[in-house]
C-alpha cells in the first residue's frame, strides 16, 4: 500500500512538473505593458495567433498595396525598358509638361517599392534621403505607359502625400513607416499592448486592440473611408491622408473630403459623383445605403476564415450581391429590359477612373439616366457606359427610357358597384 501511495505521489509530482514546464505564459504587469507608449508591431507579429485571418488578408488587394521591390522582383510586373516607356510618353506630348525625353525614367534597381498592381503600378525611388512617386505610371489593362507629376514628382514626398493609405505605421517625424501595404494595424490600431499580453488576460487583451465589428456602423465605415476617400488633412498641412487617425475615431476631425462644390472639377462630377479613384467613401455617403445602415463591410470582406468567395472582395460575385438583399419581384420599369439582374451595369455605372477612363464603378448605387447627361454633358450616364449603347443617340435613349418607366393607364370600362341587400 505505501509504495502504491509513493508511486501516486510521485505521479502528481511528474505531472505537475510537466503542466509547469509546458506552460509558455509567463506573469505579466498588466499596468507596466499598458502604462508603455503604444506602438506599432506589423502583420507578422499579428499571425502569430490570427495565422488564417493573416493567409486571407495575404489574398487581398489591401496586402500588395505597396511592395518591396528589393526583397521580391516579381511585385514589379512589367519590364522597365526605357525605350518603350519614352515612346509610349511622347504619344501624349499634348498633355506632358515635360518633354518626353527629358521625363525621369528609374532604372530597375533604383525602384524601392511598387505601389499597385490591379489597374496601375507606380514606382517608389528614393532622392536625398525621401521617398518619391517617379513620373512614370504602368496601367495594366491597356499595357501603355503614361506620366504622373512629371513636372513636380521630386516635390510631393510620398509618405506626406499617400503613405499613410499605402504603408502602416507611418511616422512622418522619423520619415518611416512600420511595412508595406495595408496591414493589420491600419483597421485595429496599434497592436503592441495586444501583443505584449498573454492569451490568459482575456478581457485585458481583448480592450488593447480596436474591433472595428464591435464599433457603431458609422464609425467602422469611416475607417474604410480614411483611405477609400480624397482630400486634405486637418492636423498635418500638405497631408494627402488623414494624419493623426486611429481607427474608432472621427474620421472629419482628421480629414476634409474633397467635392465639386469646393472646386475639385478633375475629380468629382457636377452631380458630385467621383470621378477618380480611391473615392468610394465619398460615394457612399451619399448613397440611400448609408441612410439605411448598409456600410463597407455589408458587401466587402477584408479577411475571413478559409478561402475567400471572390479576389474582389465581395462576399458574393457581381450583381449575386445586390440580389442577396434585393429580392427580384417585379421585372418592371428598367428591369423589364434588364431581367438579366445586371443590377451593377446601371446601378454601379463605370464612370471613375483609375489607370483608364471608366475602368472602375461608381458607389453611389444610383443608375444615371441618359436626361442627366442632357442638362449637363460632361456628367455621364449609366446607359452609354455599356457597350451596348455607348454610341447611340442620347435622345432616342432617353425617349426610350421614359417609354419603359411611364405607367400604363388602364383600359376597359369601369365595372360600376353592385348593391348588396342582407338577406333575412
Amino acid at each position: 500500500m505505501k509504495e502504491k501511495s509513493l508511486a501516486a505521489i510521485l505521479f502528481l509530482v511528474i505531472l505537475a512538473l510537466m503542466i509547469s514546464a509546458c506552460s509558455n505564459d509567463q506573469i505579466i504587469d498588466v499596468a507596466a505593458v499598458t502604462s508603455q507608449p503604444k506602438d506599432f508591431v506589423g502583420s507578422d507579429t499579428c499571425k502569430m495567433c490570427h495565422l488564417e485571418h493573416y493567409d486571407s488578408w495575404k489574398m487581398t488587394m489591401h496586402s500588395r498595396m505597396l511592395q518591396d521591390a528589393k526583397a521580391n522582383e516579381d511585385a514589379i510586373i512589367v519590364p522597365i525598358d526605357e525605350k518603350i516607356i519614352r515612346t509610349d510618353l511622347a504619344k501624349l506630348s499634348k498633355k506632358l509638361k515635360v518633354p518626353a525625353d527629358k521625363i525621369y525614367v528609374p532604372k530597375k534597381d533604383e525602384i524601392l517599392y511598387t505601389i499597385g498592381s490591379q489597374w496601375k503600378q507606380r514606382y517608389l525611388v528614393e532622392k536625398d534621403d525621401t521617398l518619391f512617386i517617379s513620373p512614370i505610371q504602368y496601367n495594366a489593362e491597356t499595357n501603355r505607359w503614361v506620366n504622373y507629376h512629371e513636372k513636380d514628382w521630386d516635390k510631393r514626398p510620398w509618405l506626406l502625400k499617400c503613405g499613410g493609405c499605402h504603408a502602416t505605421g507611418v511616422d512622418l517625424e522619423k520619415n518611416t513607416f512600420k511595412e508595406p501595404g495595408v496591414g493589420c494595424e491600419s483597421c485595429h490600431g496599434k497592436g503592441s499592448w495586444h501583443a505584449a499580453l498573454p492569451k490568459t488576460a482575456v478581457f485585458e487583451k481583448r480592450n488593447t486592440i480596436v474591433n472595428p465589428a464591435k464599433l457603431t456602423m458609422g464609425v467602422a465605415a469611416q475607417i474604410c473611408g480614411s483611405c477609400h476617400n480624397r482630400g486634405k488633412a486637418t492636423m498635418k498641412k500638405g497631408g494627402g491622408w488623414p494624419v493623426g487617425y486611429e481607427p474608432g475615431k472621427a474620421l472629419a476631425a482628421y480629414y476634409k473630403s474633397t467635392s465639386f462644390e469646393g472646386g475639385d472639377v478633375k475629380h468629382v462630377y457636377a452631380n458630385e459623383f467621383s470621378k477618380g479613384h480611391h473615392q468610394q467613401f465619398i460615394d457612399w455617403q451619399q448613397s440611400r445605403h448609408k441612410t439605411v445602415g448598409v456600410t463597407c463591410t455589408s458587401c466587402h470582406y477584408v479577411h475571413q476564415l478559409g478561402i475567400p468567395p471572390t479576389r474582389s472582395q465581395t462576399t458574393f460575385a457581381g450583381s449575386k450581391q445586390c440580389l442577396s438583399c434585393h429580392e427580384m419581384i417585379n421585372n418592371n420599369f428598367g428591369h423589364s429590359i434588364h431581367s438579366f439582374a445586371n443590377c451593377v451595369g446601371c446601378h454601379m455605372p463605370k464612370i471613375a477612373k483609375s489607370a483608364e477612363s471608366g475602368d472602375i464603378r461608381s458607389h453611389v448605387f444610383m443608375p444615371l439616366l441618359p436626361e442627366d447627361t442632357l442638362k449637363n454633358p460632361k456628367v455621364p450616364n449609366s446607359c452609354q457606359a455599356c457597350h451596348e449603347h455607348k454610341d447611340q443617340d442620347i435622345n432616342e435613349l432617353q425617349k426610350a427610357w421614359e417609354a419603359l418607366a411611364r405607367i400604363p393607364k388602364p383600359v376597359g370600362q369601369a365595372i360600376e358597384s353592385i348593391s348588396y341587400k342582407k338577406a333575412n
